[in-house]
């Protein structure tokens, strides 16, 4: 799986909207992901460092991946909607 940014939006106070391209088993979708700011400080060592947390959600049979095994009771083991999520640590050089 690679995620290949193609713009930054702004999404209101403080977040913000990475659109790219999202390949999964040679099948690229257009996503977006939703960016929430964790915080800013300084590390023990003096360097700067900001966290980010980045989240979307997929329907995993766009990109082919459509295996899955019914239950007993009903249902099946594995949703269709993938909920993909980012953490981030940044560290200013």
């Amino acid at each position: 799986m690679t995620f290949r940014s193609t713009r930054v939006e702004a999404a209101g106070t403080g977040t913000l909207r990475i659109v790219g391209q999202l390949t999964i088993r040679d099948v690229t979708k257009e996503v977006a992901l939703s960016v929430t700011p964790e915080g800013r400080g300084r590390d023990p060592w003096g360097g700067e460092r900001a966290g980010f947390s980045a989240t979307a959600r997929i329907n995993r049979r766009d990109f082919g991946l459509t295996w899955n095994q019914a239950l007993e009771t009903g249902g099946f083991v594995v949703g269709d909607e993938i909920k993909i999520t980012i953490d981030v640590e940044l560290v200013r050089s």
